[in-house]
């Protein structure tokens, strides 16, 4: 079984390149506000000094040519091998990322590619997730873009440490693009592979060019929607829909295994070569000879955004103050039995902890799971951080040192009186605990205010 093999059919690529000479629009250099009715929940704008590497609170890389005990090339047949170097991954102190895939003098190429910390994005019972990004791919077309392959997706949490699972946990290509041709690529993967449900290893897709200005040439928006009361995944280009899977298409059964676990994780990458290139190449390797290195993604800005539905945090009870009761119950962080950084003020209603800054934490003692399982963690937070400014809420168990169980990352939620409860997956947990959560990021700044924490099966 292989894990991730993102190619198309070649009827799928029969829009031309039509190379437009139009200059590239500026970046945004911060998140635009949501439409009516939805609420940023994420989002980084790669704000910060050029030649930084992005937020380490936000992003994690995946080097090399795999996972570890995960298929080689990544299973998909790209070539390069992925680094954490600012030669092939940067912030360009203009608002943007910038990946650049290189080749160097023995033909061997390099490039870039980051996951989200947060592996927990999905809508609330009968509410709406949306997933988005403004990204300029590699302007470069014709010969010298055989085997570029920018992506901008996500893959489902149960992948992680896995490797093997794909396609069942699902996987939503929001933008893909190759070989320069203008045309972006939505693609669902489910079920299984071979064949199944989304008829694998190709999935179930559609593309079309991008308007205006050419997808290389400029940034469009690329947004994914994911509808939980209607039952659909919708993609758009700059606020035009050009491609709708529901549930019906792939059966209850699929839906609900891509649908029922903990959330997905999103992904950057520019890859080289691989099956999808190689097939839109007339099934002939890329890259070429002629291939150009040096060009780049850029991306200004990724968020997500939720609007309606019921947050699963619906219980008013509360635990006992620092501990001792019960872990689905909402622990006030200004009761916690043992605290590090921030100040007890007023907030949501109540008292919370605000501005906490890296290495704050909250104890709170013999939190009982019960049976459990606990497989979810939330926390009512707010952040009127600056521009980028992040950290983590983690949660650790007997020691404010052991490894985390789970975490999120969080930045500016629009205030800090803009309260959010936000949830991340955790490990199976049952039985009594000292339960610590942390507070890590990387820059000295208070990132985040804390009202309560409970957790959920």
């Amino acid at each position: 079984m292989r894990p991730r093999r993102r190619t198309l059919a070649a009827t799928t690529a029969l829009i031309a390149a039509v190379p437009l000479a139009i200059v590239a629009m500026s970046a945004n250099a911060s998140i635009p506000p949501p439409a009516a009715g939805w609420t940023q929940v994420w989002g980084d704008d790669f704000n910060g000094p050029n030649g930084s590497l992005p937020s380490s609170s936000n992003w994690i890389f995946d080097l090399g040519h795999a996972y570890p005990g995960g298929p080689d090339n990544w299973g998909t047949g790209e070539i390069q091998n992925y680094t954490n170097s600012t030669n092939n991954i940067k912030l360009d102190g203009s608002g943007n990322l910038r990946i650049t895939a290189l080749k160097d003098g023995a033909g061997n190429w390099t490039s870039s590619r980051i996951e989200t910390q947060r592996a927990n994005f999905k809508p609330a019972p009968g509410g709406k997730l949306a997933i988005e990004g403004r990204i300029q791919m590699p302007n470069v077309t014709g010969e010298a873009a055989l085997g570029y392959w920018p992506a901008f997706w996500t893959l489902g949490s149960p992948f992680r440490g896995n490797y093997w699972n794909w396609p069942g946990i699902g996987e939503f290509d929001i933008m893909e693009n190759v070989n320069g041709i203008n045309s972006v690529w939505g693609v669902l993967h489910c079920d299984v592979a071979p064949g199944g449900a989304c008829g694998e290893f190709t999935g179930i897709g559609n593309s079309r060019t991008c308007p205006g200005a050419s997808c290389q040439s400029a940034f469009h928006t690329y947004r994914f929607e994911w509808d939980d009361a209607a039952k659909t995944f919708t993609w758009f280009v700059d606020g035009q829909s050009f491609h709708q899977v529901t549930e019906a298409r792939v059966g209850s059964s699929v839906w609900n295994q891509m649908t029922s676990h903990a959330g997905y994780f999103i992904l950057l990458n520019l890859a080289m070569g691989g099956a999808f290139p190689n097939a839109l190449n007339n099934n002939q390797p890329t890259p070429v000879a002629a291939t150009q290195s040096g060009h780049s993604m850029v991306v200004d800005y990724v968020a997500v955004y939720s609007a309606g539905g019921t947050p699963p945090t619906t219980t008013t009870t509360t635990s006992p103050p620092g501990g001792g009761g019960s872990a689905y119950s909402e622990m006030q962080a200004e009761s916690a039995a043992e605290r590090s950084g921030g100040s007890v003020a007023p907030g949501d209603g109540g008292s919370g902890v605000h501005q906490i800054a890296n290495g704050g934490y909250l104890k709170f003692s013999g939190v009982d799971f019960g049976t459990g399982p606990a497989r979810q963690f939330y926390a009512r937070v707010a952040s009127g951080a600056g521009g980028g400014v992040s950290g983590l809420v983690e949660v650790r168990l007997g020691s404010r040192t052991a490894a985390p169980v789970g975490s999120f990352a969080v930045g500016n939620t629009g205030g800090w009186d803009a309260w959010r409860t936000i949830p991340a997956n955790i490990s199976n947990i049952s039985g009594v605990h000292d339960v610590y959560v942390t507070f890590t990021s990387g820059q000295p700044a208070p990132y985040v205010s804390v009202n309560w924490v409970k957790f959920g099966t």
